[in-house]
């Protein structure tokens, strides 16, 4: 006897229907925590959830059963993508801050990888918050600084520049708001330094787990993929091969596949909006990558845009080509190339 099962989940109860093939409701319960329920039906719902099933199965996909492993690159992928998020968040906020009062601190940095976000820059404005503060440094303090925050080339050079910098004349705000921005201040460069922390500690977990994948090989022979953004596109594809019945339907989950659209005379072709956020986020860098990883893929980016698509159009164009290889490639077992992936670029004759 076929029987189906709907599921009404909540956060303090769940309810249970069980219905056969003809429709007749077998069994019903409620799992909860003694709570008792508002005005929406619950037991209704898992009913609907049911017939639902029994009726229109064939609409509706199964769970992937993803690998053990494949779980937990997920978790430690999106909560590093998650940590640098909150990251970029906590950076604009203190450099927006900052730009009210202190922008010589913000231009001694300007030209420094990372800007703000670098432990000696934070090390330096968890000391001197405030221009007054750091216009009084010595050059020995800021020396002291640039070790602890684990710098240990050019310490001498940067200690001087770090001082005449913050020497230098700028508008200032009065004494007293001045002062009272600098309290402010203390607090976000924590918030920056937790961020920064989970960051870079769950980016070394999240490579280390990937990189004992069987898929993991396959996946960074990709130009653009790496092991931290190769976790991010394992972490929401999964390792389950029948999740996606076909490349096109791992496009369009990615976003990577446009939406047609059509009505009587009108016909119209646009990107997908509802799509998987963090998949996507991940091609968008892994195209870019490409660009420079791959002649093909700078060719296929450049004639895409030579027929008319902006820069992030081309760019979408082109994840999706090679996601359409990936999905290939997973399948088969087989390693990227170049010839196959790109073959007009690879066959098209040296210039003389």
């Amino acid at each position: 006897m076929d029987v189906y099962c709907g599921i009404d989940w909540s956060e303090d109860h769940h309810d249970i229907a069980l219905v056969d093939r003809d429709g007749k409701l077998l069994a019903r319960r409620r799992i909860s925590d003694d709570s008792v329920a508002g005005k929406k039906s619950d037991h209704g719902d898992s009913v609907v959830l049911a017939h639902v099933l029994r009726t229109d199965m064939d609409m509706h996909r199964p769970l992937p059963a993803d690998s053990e492993l494949a779980q937990a690159i997920a978790v430690l992928a999106r909560a590093q993508q998650d940590a640098v998020w909150d990251r970029t968040c906590a950076h604009s906020k203190l450099r927006s801050h900052l730009r009210e009062y202190f922008p010589g601190f913000l231009a001694a940095f300007a030209a420094a990888r990372g800007g703000i976000t670098r432990p000696e820059a934070r090390a330096v404005l968890a000391a001197a918050p405030t221009p007054a503060a750091a216009a009084a440094l010595t050059l020995t303090q800021p020396r002291a600084m640039l070790k602890k925050a684990g710098r240990t080339r050019g310490i001498d050079t940067e200690a001087t520049r770090l001082r005449d910098a913050f020497r230098i004349p700028q508008m200032r705000q009065l004494p007293l708001i001045e002062q009272a921005m600098g309290r402010r201040t203390l607090a976000l460069p924590g918030q920056l330094d937790a961020a920064c922390t989970a960051a870079d500690d769950l980016e070394q977990a999240a490579a280390e787990s990937f990189n004992q994948h069987p898929d993991a090989e396959i996946i960074t022979s990709f130009p653009g993929l790496g092991p931290l953004t190769g976790a991010r596109v394992l972490a929401e594809i999964g390792d389950d091969r029948s999740r996606f019945q076909d490349a096109k339907g791992l496009k369009a989950y990615a976003g990577a596949a446009p939406i047609t659209r059509a009505s009587g005379k009108t016909k119209s072709v646009t990107r997908r909006h509802i799509k998987n956020n963090r998949l996507n986020a991940a091609g968008y860098t892994w195209a870019f990558s490409a660009l420079t990883a791959s002649p093909g893929a700078r060719a296929h980016h450049d004639r895409r845009k030579d027929t008319g698509d902006r820069h992030a159009g081309a760019l979408r164009n082109l994840f999706g080509r090679l996601l359409g290889g990936l999905h290939h490639c997973l399948i088969t077992g087989q390693h990227y190339d170049q010839a196959t992936a790109f073959p007009a670029h690879t066959n098209q004759p040296a210039a003389a």
